[in-house]
Protein backbone atom coordinates (compact mmCIF):
# COMPACT_ATOMS: atom_id res chain seq x y z
CA UNK A 1 0.00 0.00 0.00
CA UNK A 2 1.61 3.17 -0.79
CA UNK A 3 1.60 5.99 1.82
CA UNK A 4 0.65 9.54 0.55
CA UNK A 5 3.51 12.14 2.16
CA UNK A 6 2.94 14.82 4.20
CA UNK A 7 2.41 18.42 2.33
CA UNK A 8 6.00 20.48 3.17
CA UNK A 9 4.86 23.35 5.51
CA UNK A 10 6.14 27.02 5.39
CA UNK A 11 6.54 30.16 7.58
CA UNK A 12 6.57 33.61 6.46
CA UNK A 13 8.09 35.91 8.70
CA UNK A 14 7.15 39.93 7.70
CA UNK A 15 9.59 42.90 8.16
CA UNK A 16 8.26 46.43 7.05
CA UNK A 17 5.35 48.37 5.87
CA UNK A 18 1.73 47.42 4.94
CA UNK A 19 2.83 47.07 1.86
CA UNK A 20 5.32 44.34 2.98
CA UNK A 21 2.04 42.37 4.82
CA UNK A 22 0.04 42.66 1.79
CA UNK A 23 2.66 41.23 -0.33
CA UNK A 24 3.06 37.99 2.56
CA UNK A 25 -0.53 37.66 2.27
CA UNK A 26 0.26 36.94 -1.43
CA UNK A 27 3.41 34.76 -0.82
CA UNK A 28 1.49 32.50 1.62
CA UNK A 29 -1.48 32.34 -1.17
CA UNK A 30 1.01 31.38 -4.15
CA UNK A 31 3.05 28.92 -1.24
CA UNK A 32 -0.63 26.98 -0.59
CA UNK A 33 -1.57 27.05 -4.17
CA UNK A 34 1.66 24.96 -5.16
CA UNK A 35 0.59 22.40 -1.93
CA UNK A 36 2.37 23.76 0.71
CA UNK A 37 0.37 24.46 4.20
CA UNK A 38 0.99 26.46 6.63
CA UNK A 39 3.17 25.40 9.72
CA UNK A 40 1.37 24.84 13.23
CA UNK A 41 4.31 23.19 15.26
CA UNK A 42 7.05 25.60 14.81
CA UNK A 43 9.13 23.63 12.89
CA UNK A 44 8.46 24.38 8.94
CA UNK A 45 10.39 23.02 6.20
CA UNK A 46 10.76 26.42 4.08
CA UNK A 47 10.83 29.96 6.20
CA UNK A 48 10.16 32.49 3.71
CA UNK A 49 11.51 36.25 5.45
CA UNK A 50 10.18 39.00 3.76
CA UNK A 51 12.34 42.36 4.17
CA UNK A 52 12.28 45.80 4.73
CA UNK A 53 15.12 47.96 3.36
CA UNK A 54 13.53 51.39 5.00
CA UNK A 55 13.79 50.53 8.34
CA UNK A 56 17.03 51.13 10.50
CA UNK A 57 19.60 48.12 10.77
CA UNK A 58 17.33 46.53 8.62
CA UNK A 59 20.40 43.93 7.36
CA UNK A 60 21.67 43.24 10.63
CA UNK A 61 18.26 42.29 11.69
CA UNK A 62 17.99 39.81 8.27
CA UNK A 63 21.39 38.39 8.90
CA UNK A 64 20.46 38.01 12.48
CA UNK A 65 17.41 35.67 11.84
CA UNK A 66 19.54 33.88 9.03
CA UNK A 67 22.03 33.00 11.66
CA UNK A 68 19.65 31.76 13.77
CA UNK A 69 18.44 29.37 11.07
CA UNK A 70 21.90 27.76 9.97
CA UNK A 71 21.77 25.66 12.36
CA UNK A 72 18.39 24.45 11.46
CA UNK A 73 19.73 24.17 8.22
CA UNK A 74 22.67 22.05 8.85
CA UNK A 75 20.51 19.63 11.52
CA UNK A 76 17.31 19.02 8.71
CA UNK A 77 17.89 17.77 5.35
CA UNK A 78 15.10 19.43 2.92
CA UNK A 79 15.10 22.53 5.18
CA UNK A 80 14.99 25.80 2.77
CA UNK A 81 15.59 29.08 3.45
CA UNK A 82 14.04 31.78 0.98
CA UNK A 83 14.35 35.91 1.30
CA UNK A 84 12.73 38.21 -0.75
CA UNK A 85 11.56 42.15 -0.20
CA UNK A 86 13.03 45.19 -0.29
CA UNK A 87 16.29 44.10 1.09
CA UNK A 88 16.53 40.88 -0.78
CA UNK A 89 16.02 43.61 -4.01
CA UNK A 90 18.89 46.37 -2.76
CA UNK A 91 21.53 43.18 -1.66
CA UNK A 92 20.82 40.42 -4.35
CA UNK A 93 23.69 38.35 -4.45
CA UNK A 94 24.92 39.58 -1.53
CA UNK A 95 22.22 38.03 0.65
CA UNK A 96 23.70 34.44 -1.01
CA UNK A 97 27.65 35.74 -0.70
CA UNK A 98 27.21 36.68 3.12
CA UNK A 99 24.99 34.16 4.18
CA UNK A 100 25.56 30.70 1.73
CA UNK A 101 23.09 28.71 3.22
CA UNK A 102 19.95 30.50 1.79
CA UNK A 103 18.32 28.67 -1.02
CA UNK A 104 16.41 31.30 -2.60
CA UNK A 105 16.68 35.46 -2.98
CA UNK A 106 13.74 36.98 -4.82
CA UNK A 107 12.94 40.54 -5.27
CA UNK A 108 10.03 42.65 -5.01
CA UNK A 109 9.13 42.48 -8.73
CA UNK A 110 8.48 39.01 -9.00
CA UNK A 111 7.31 37.35 -5.68
CA UNK A 112 4.84 34.69 -7.25
CA UNK A 113 7.73 33.17 -8.98
CA UNK A 114 8.74 31.72 -5.13
CA UNK A 115 7.27 28.04 -5.40
CA UNK A 116 9.08 27.67 -8.70
CA UNK A 117 12.38 29.20 -7.03
CA UNK A 118 11.71 26.40 -4.26
CA UNK A 119 11.62 23.90 -6.20
CA UNK A 120 14.19 24.88 -8.82
CA UNK A 121 16.82 25.13 -5.51
CA UNK A 122 15.50 21.48 -4.42
CA UNK A 123 16.53 19.97 -8.10
CA UNK A 124 19.51 21.36 -8.73
CA UNK A 125 20.88 21.89 -5.35
CA UNK A 126 22.03 25.06 -5.02
CA UNK A 127 20.70 28.79 -4.52
CA UNK A 128 18.12 30.93 -6.88
CA UNK A 129 18.59 34.19 -6.99
CA UNK A 130 16.10 35.84 -9.18
CA UNK A 131 15.71 39.88 -9.09
CA UNK A 132 13.37 41.63 -12.05
CA UNK A 133 13.76 45.27 -12.59
CA UNK A 134 10.19 45.68 -13.65
CA UNK A 135 6.71 43.84 -12.22
CA UNK A 136 5.59 41.09 -13.59
CA UNK A 137 2.18 41.31 -12.03
CA UNK A 138 0.50 43.12 -10.06
CA UNK A 139 0.72 41.31 -6.39
CA UNK A 140 -3.38 42.12 -5.68
CA UNK A 141 -3.62 39.41 -9.12
CA UNK A 142 -1.75 36.29 -7.34
CA UNK A 143 -3.49 33.73 -4.47
CA UNK A 144 -3.76 35.44 -1.43
CA UNK A 145 -4.11 34.01 2.23
CA UNK A 146 -5.36 36.36 4.77
CA UNK A 147 -4.57 36.74 8.15
CA UNK A 148 -8.10 38.43 8.92
CA UNK A 149 -11.47 37.57 8.20
CA UNK A 150 -13.06 40.31 8.62
CA UNK A 151 -10.40 43.41 7.10
CA UNK A 152 -8.31 43.43 4.03
CA UNK A 153 -5.63 45.03 2.13
CA UNK A 154 -5.84 45.97 -1.38
CA UNK A 155 -3.18 47.43 -3.37
CA UNK A 156 -3.96 50.20 -6.03
CA UNK A 157 -0.37 51.41 -7.29
CA UNK A 158 3.04 50.04 -6.85
CA UNK A 159 6.17 51.83 -7.16
CA UNK A 160 6.44 55.57 -6.92
CA UNK A 161 7.52 58.53 -8.78
CA UNK A 162 8.62 61.09 -6.06
CA UNK A 163 12.28 61.38 -5.51
CA UNK A 164 12.70 61.98 -1.75
CA UNK A 165 16.14 62.22 -0.84
CA UNK A 166 16.13 60.04 2.35
CA UNK A 167 13.63 57.38 0.42
CA UNK A 168 14.54 54.28 -1.43
CA UNK A 169 11.58 52.63 -2.34
CA UNK A 170 11.63 54.05 -5.38
CA UNK A 171 15.02 52.47 -6.18
CA UNK A 172 13.34 49.09 -5.45
CA UNK A 173 9.61 48.92 -6.14
CA UNK A 174 10.16 50.98 -9.22
CA UNK A 175 8.30 53.72 -10.82
CA UNK A 176 4.76 54.32 -10.55
CA UNK A 177 1.73 51.64 -12.19
CA UNK A 178 -1.67 52.01 -11.43
CA UNK A 179 -3.96 49.33 -11.56
CA UNK A 180 -7.45 49.74 -13.69
CA UNK A 181 -10.03 50.82 -11.54
CA UNK A 182 -12.30 47.93 -12.73
CA UNK A 183 -9.61 45.37 -11.65
CA UNK A 184 -9.74 47.51 -7.91
CA UNK A 185 -12.93 47.28 -7.80
CA UNK A 186 -13.87 43.40 -9.02
CA UNK A 187 -10.70 42.81 -5.51
CA UNK A 188 -13.43 44.82 -3.59
CA UNK A 189 -16.23 42.55 -4.47
CA UNK A 190 -14.60 39.67 -3.94
CA UNK A 191 -13.22 40.29 -0.31
CA UNK A 192 -16.56 41.53 0.39
CA UNK A 193 -17.90 38.51 -1.05
CA UNK A 194 -15.88 36.54 1.34
CA UNK A 195 -17.05 38.50 4.48
CA UNK A 196 -14.53 41.49 4.90
CA UNK A 197 -16.28 44.68 5.90
CA UNK A 198 -13.11 46.48 6.12
CA UNK A 199 -10.22 47.58 3.42
CA UNK A 200 -7.15 49.37 3.89
CA UNK A 201 -6.45 50.92 0.15
CA UNK A 202 -2.22 51.03 -0.77
CA UNK A 203 0.35 52.25 -2.76
CA UNK A 204 3.44 54.32 -1.74
CA UNK A 205 1.35 57.34 -3.00
CA UNK A 206 -2.14 56.77 -3.27
CA UNK A 207 -3.63 60.15 -4.19
CA UNK A 208 -1.38 60.20 -7.54
CA UNK A 209 -3.26 56.75 -8.35
CA UNK A 210 -4.43 57.87 -12.15
CA UNK A 211 -1.05 59.42 -13.10
CA UNK A 212 -0.71 56.49 -15.37
CA UNK A 213 -3.71 56.34 -16.92
CA UNK A 214 -3.96 60.37 -17.58
CA UNK A 215 -6.74 60.99 -15.04
CA UNK A 216 -5.82 63.44 -12.17
CA UNK A 217 -9.04 62.74 -10.13
CA UNK A 218 -8.84 59.15 -10.56
CA UNK A 219 -8.60 58.56 -6.62
CA UNK A 220 -11.42 60.26 -5.82
CA UNK A 221 -13.76 58.53 -8.19
CA UNK A 222 -12.14 55.49 -6.99
CA UNK A 223 -13.44 56.22 -2.81
CA UNK A 224 -16.44 57.05 -4.65
CA UNK A 225 -16.89 54.39 -6.27
CA UNK A 226 -15.75 51.93 -3.64
CA UNK A 227 -18.45 53.34 -1.36
CA UNK A 228 -21.30 51.89 -3.72
CA UNK A 229 -20.17 48.36 -2.91
CA UNK A 230 -22.75 47.24 -0.96
CA UNK A 231 -21.47 45.55 2.54
CA UNK A 232 -18.13 47.62 2.03
CA UNK A 233 -18.40 49.28 5.63
CA UNK A 234 -14.70 50.91 6.16
CA UNK A 235 -12.42 51.85 3.62
CA UNK A 236 -8.96 53.59 5.12
CA UNK A 237 -5.97 54.23 2.93
CA UNK A 238 -2.48 54.92 2.85
CA UNK A 239 -0.78 56.89 2.48
CA UNK A 240 -0.50 60.00 0.50
CA UNK A 241 1.21 62.74 -0.49
CA UNK A 242 0.89 66.30 1.13
CA UNK A 243 1.68 67.41 -2.44
CA UNK A 244 -0.61 65.53 -4.51
CA UNK A 245 -3.88 66.23 -2.07
CA UNK A 246 -6.20 67.87 -3.70
CA UNK A 247 -9.99 69.12 -2.47
CA UNK A 248 -11.83 66.42 -4.51
CA UNK A 249 -10.38 63.68 -2.57
CA UNK A 250 -11.69 65.44 0.42
CA UNK A 251 -14.72 66.02 -0.71
CA UNK A 252 -15.10 62.18 -1.54
CA UNK A 253 -14.28 61.54 1.85
CA UNK A 254 -16.68 63.47 3.32
CA UNK A 255 -19.44 62.91 0.72
CA UNK A 256 -18.89 58.67 0.79
CA UNK A 257 -20.01 57.21 4.33
CA UNK A 258 -17.85 54.22 3.77
CA UNK A 259 -14.81 56.45 3.97
CA UNK A 260 -13.33 56.50 7.39
CA UNK A 261 -12.78 59.52 8.94
CA UNK A 262 -9.30 58.85 9.36
CA UNK A 263 -6.33 60.38 7.56
CA UNK A 264 -2.69 59.64 7.40
CA UNK A 265 -0.69 62.69 6.25
CA UNK A 266 2.99 62.35 6.53
CA UNK A 267 4.64 65.92 7.55
CA UNK A 268 8.16 64.70 7.52
CA UNK A 269 9.67 67.78 8.77
CA UNK A 270 7.70 71.58 9.85
CA UNK A 271 11.08 73.47 8.45
CA UNK A 272 10.44 74.59 5.07
CA UNK A 273 14.75 74.61 4.32
CA UNK A 274 14.57 71.25 5.46
CA UNK A 275 11.51 69.75 3.02
CA UNK A 276 13.10 71.44 0.42
CA UNK A 277 16.26 69.53 0.83
CA UNK A 278 14.20 66.54 1.34
CA UNK A 279 12.59 67.16 -2.15
CA UNK A 280 8.86 67.26 -0.67
CA UNK A 281 7.57 69.32 -2.86
CA UNK A 282 4.73 71.36 -0.76
CA UNK A 283 5.37 73.54 2.94
CA UNK A 284 4.50 73.56 6.46
CA UNK A 285 1.30 76.42 5.03
CA UNK A 286 0.08 73.94 2.42
CA UNK A 287 0.55 71.30 4.76
CA UNK A 288 -1.65 72.77 7.55
CA UNK A 289 -4.54 73.91 5.13
CA UNK A 290 -5.06 70.76 3.55
CA UNK A 291 -5.91 69.37 7.58
CA UNK A 292 -8.00 72.75 8.11
CA UNK A 293 -10.19 71.49 5.04
CA UNK A 294 -10.24 67.89 6.21
CA UNK A 295 -11.57 69.13 9.34
CA UNK A 296 -13.77 71.60 7.97
CA UNK A 297 -15.20 68.65 5.76
CA UNK A 298 -15.00 66.08 8.60
CA UNK A 299 -14.96 67.88 11.78
CA UNK A 300 -14.23 64.40 13.75
CA UNK A 301 -11.29 63.38 11.86
CA UNK A 302 -8.26 61.40 13.56
CA UNK A 303 -4.94 62.38 11.36
CA UNK A 304 -1.98 61.14 12.11
CA UNK A 305 1.68 61.53 10.96
CA UNK A 306 5.44 60.62 10.01
CA UNK A 307 8.17 62.41 11.19
CA UNK A 308 11.79 62.48 10.92
CA UNK A 309 13.86 64.17 13.06
CA UNK A 310 17.52 65.10 12.84
CA UNK A 311 17.82 65.16 8.75
CA UNK A 312 21.46 66.55 7.44
CA UNK A 313 21.66 70.13 8.20
CA UNK A 314 18.85 70.67 10.10
CA UNK A 315 19.39 73.47 12.58
CA UNK A 316 17.75 73.66 15.95
CA UNK A 317 15.27 76.76 14.55
CA UNK A 318 14.14 73.80 11.90
CA UNK A 319 13.41 71.44 14.72
CA UNK A 320 11.53 74.55 15.84
CA UNK A 321 9.48 74.58 13.30
CA UNK A 322 8.65 71.13 13.35
CA UNK A 323 7.25 71.36 17.07
CA UNK A 324 5.56 74.22 15.99
CA UNK A 325 3.40 72.34 13.26
CA UNK A 326 2.55 69.48 15.22
CA UNK A 327 1.68 71.82 17.92
CA UNK A 328 -1.05 73.00 15.10
CA UNK A 329 -1.65 70.12 13.64
CA UNK A 330 -2.87 68.42 16.97
CA UNK A 331 -2.16 64.77 15.73
CA UNK A 332 -3.96 61.84 16.93
CA UNK A 333 -0.45 59.77 16.61
CA UNK A 334 2.41 60.11 14.82
CA UNK A 335 5.04 57.49 13.71
CA UNK A 336 8.24 59.77 14.87
CA UNK A 337 12.19 58.21 13.43
CA UNK A 338 15.50 59.49 13.91
CA UNK A 339 17.05 59.81 10.47
CA UNK A 340 20.01 57.44 9.60
CA UNK A 341 21.72 56.75 6.52
CA UNK A 342 19.97 55.08 3.85
CA UNK A 343 23.25 53.61 1.55
CA UNK A 344 22.12 54.45 -2.28
CA UNK A 345 19.75 57.92 -1.06
CA UNK A 346 20.90 61.01 -1.64
CA UNK A 347 20.68 62.38 1.97
CA UNK A 348 23.30 59.38 2.72
CA UNK A 349 26.34 62.04 1.10
CA UNK A 350 24.81 65.03 2.35
CA UNK A 351 26.83 67.50 4.26
CA UNK A 352 26.29 68.45 8.07
CA UNK A 353 24.73 65.17 9.03
CA UNK A 354 23.67 66.11 12.52
CA UNK A 355 25.42 64.15 15.85
CA UNK A 356 23.25 60.78 17.21
CA UNK A 357 23.45 62.78 20.60
CA UNK A 358 21.58 66.10 19.25
CA UNK A 359 18.95 63.48 17.11
CA UNK A 360 18.65 61.70 20.28
CA UNK A 361 17.67 64.71 22.54
CA UNK A 362 15.33 66.43 19.96
CA UNK A 363 13.68 63.29 19.34
CA UNK A 364 12.55 63.21 22.75
CA UNK A 365 11.28 66.52 23.01
CA UNK A 366 9.46 65.61 19.91
CA UNK A 367 7.87 62.21 21.50
CA UNK A 368 7.20 64.30 25.12
CA UNK A 369 5.43 67.00 22.74
CA UNK A 370 3.37 64.49 20.54
CA UNK A 371 2.56 62.47 24.16
CA UNK A 372 0.94 64.95 25.37
CA UNK A 373 -1.25 66.54 22.10
CA UNK A 374 -2.25 63.05 21.57
CA UNK A 375 -3.32 62.29 25.44
CA UNK A 376 -5.18 65.53 25.14
CA UNK A 377 -6.83 64.37 22.06
CA UNK A 378 -7.70 61.19 23.83
CA UNK A 379 -9.41 62.55 26.58
CA UNK A 380 -11.51 65.11 24.58
CA UNK A 381 -12.93 61.44 23.65
CA UNK A 382 -14.32 60.71 26.92
CA UNK A 383 -17.98 60.83 26.90
CA UNK A 384 -18.59 59.98 23.40
CA UNK A 385 -20.08 56.86 21.58
CA UNK A 386 -17.80 55.25 19.09
CA UNK A 387 -18.75 52.14 17.12
CA UNK A 388 -15.65 49.42 17.27
CA UNK A 389 -15.26 47.06 14.68
CA UNK A 390 -14.34 44.00 16.95
CA UNK A 391 -10.12 42.64 16.49
CA UNK A 392 -8.91 39.61 17.12
CA UNK A 393 -5.39 40.36 18.54
CA UNK A 394 -4.74 43.98 19.17
CA UNK A 395 -5.04 44.17 23.13
CA UNK A 396 -2.06 42.42 24.41
CA UNK A 397 -3.56 42.45 27.92
CA UNK A 398 -6.96 41.95 27.17
CA UNK A 399 -6.69 38.17 29.02
CA UNK A 400 -5.50 39.66 32.07
CA UNK A 401 -7.81 42.71 31.79
CA UNK A 402 -11.26 40.62 30.64
CA UNK A 403 -11.66 42.95 27.83
CA UNK A 404 -11.44 42.85 23.91
CA UNK A 405 -10.13 45.25 21.52
CA UNK A 406 -11.17 47.27 18.30
CA UNK A 407 -10.91 50.02 15.99
CA UNK A 408 -13.12 52.55 16.29
CA UNK A 409 -14.19 54.50 12.73
CA UNK A 410 -11.24 57.24 12.99
CA UNK A 411 -9.06 54.24 14.02
CA UNK A 412 -8.54 54.72 17.59
CA UNK A 413 -7.84 51.91 19.62
CA UNK A 414 -10.88 51.17 21.84
CA UNK A 415 -10.70 48.77 24.37
CA UNK A 416 -14.01 47.27 25.93
CA UNK A 417 -15.72 45.41 28.50
CA UNK A 418 -17.53 42.76 26.43
CA UNK A 419 -21.46 42.24 27.99
CA UNK A 420 -22.64 39.11 28.36
CA UNK A 421 -23.78 38.58 24.57
CA UNK A 422 -19.56 38.67 23.67
CA UNK A 423 -18.92 39.94 20.15
CA UNK A 424 -16.91 38.09 17.72
CA UNK A 425 -13.85 39.25 15.75
CA UNK A 426 -15.55 41.68 12.86
CA UNK A 427 -18.58 42.49 14.66
CA UNK A 428 -19.54 45.81 15.46
CA UNK A 429 -20.09 47.12 19.28
CA UNK A 430 -21.32 50.84 20.13
CA UNK A 431 -19.86 51.62 23.08
CA UNK A 432 -19.42 54.54 25.29
CA UNK A 433 -15.77 55.78 25.97
CA UNK A 434 -15.65 56.21 29.89
CA UNK A 435 -11.62 56.72 30.00
CA UNK A 436 -8.65 57.76 27.77
CA UNK A 437 -4.53 57.20 27.66
CA UNK A 438 -2.40 58.68 25.03
CA UNK A 439 -2.52 55.46 22.86
CA UNK A 440 -5.57 53.74 23.43
CA UNK A 441 -9.44 54.29 25.00
CA UNK A 442 -11.05 52.61 27.42
CA UNK A 443 -15.06 51.74 27.11
CA UNK A 444 -15.72 49.49 30.76
CA UNK A 445 -19.39 49.99 31.06
CA UNK A 446 -20.15 47.42 28.06
CA UNK A 447 -21.59 47.52 25.06
CA UNK A 448 -24.80 49.73 23.97
CA UNK A 449 -25.30 47.77 21.13
CA UNK A 450 -23.77 44.82 19.07
CA UNK A 451 -24.18 43.96 15.84
CA UNK A 452 -23.68 40.74 14.25
CA UNK A 453 -21.82 40.75 10.75
CA UNK A 454 -20.79 38.60 7.91
CA UNK A 455 -17.69 39.27 8.84
CA UNK A 456 -18.30 37.70 12.03
CA UNK A 457 -19.97 34.75 10.42
CA UNK A 458 -16.84 34.52 8.02
CA UNK A 459 -14.60 34.32 11.54
CA UNK A 460 -16.73 31.20 12.57
CA UNK A 461 -16.42 29.77 9.19
CA UNK A 462 -12.63 29.99 9.46
CA UNK A 463 -12.71 28.65 13.19
CA UNK A 464 -14.77 25.54 11.95
CA UNK A 465 -12.35 25.29 8.61
CA UNK A 466 -9.06 24.64 11.21
CA UNK A 467 -11.39 22.36 13.57
CA UNK A 468 -11.12 25.50 16.21
CA UNK A 469 -13.67 26.21 18.94
CA UNK A 470 -14.76 29.25 18.01
CA UNK A 471 -13.11 31.74 20.36
CA UNK A 472 -14.01 35.32 20.55
CA UNK A 473 -11.93 36.12 23.39
CA UNK A 474 -8.22 37.14 22.48
CA UNK A 475 -5.75 34.51 21.76
CA UNK A 476 -8.16 32.11 19.83
CA UNK A 477 -7.61 34.10 16.68
CA UNK A 478 -4.89 33.14 13.83
CA UNK A 479 -1.25 34.31 14.96
CA UNK A 480 -0.96 38.16 14.13
CA UNK A 481 1.84 39.43 11.61
CA UNK A 482 4.72 41.04 13.33
CA UNK A 483 5.11 44.59 11.26
CA UNK A 484 8.80 44.31 12.35
CA UNK A 485 8.79 48.07 13.26
CA UNK A 486 11.99 48.28 16.33
CA UNK A 487 12.94 51.81 15.39
CA UNK A 488 9.11 53.04 15.05
CA UNK A 489 7.57 54.70 17.64
CA UNK A 490 4.05 55.56 17.31
CA UNK A 491 2.67 58.30 19.67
Amino acid sequence: MSVIAPARTYEVKTFGCQMNVHDSERLRGSLEAAGLVEAQDGAPDVVVINTCAVRENADQRLYGHLGQLAKTKRERPGFQIAVGGCLAQKDRSTIVERAPWVDVVFGTHNIGSLPTLLERSRHNGEAEVEILEALEVFPSTLPSKRESTYAGWVSISVGCNNTCTFCIVPSLRGKERDRRPGDVLAELQALVDDGVVEVTLLGQNVNSYGVEFGDRLAFGKLLRAAGEIHGLERIRFTSPHPAAFTDDVIDAMAETDAVMPQLHMPLQSGSDRVLRAMRRSYRSARFLGILDRVRERIPHAAITTDIIVGFPGEAEEDFAETLRVVEASRFASAFTFQYSIRPGTPAATMPDQVPKEVVQERFERLVALQDRIAFEENRAQVGRTVDVLVSNSEGRKDVTTHRLSGRAEDNRLVHFAPGADVPRPGDVVTVAVTHAAPFHLIADDGPLALRRTRAGDAWDRAQADSCAVPAPVPGGGPRPVSLGLPALRAT
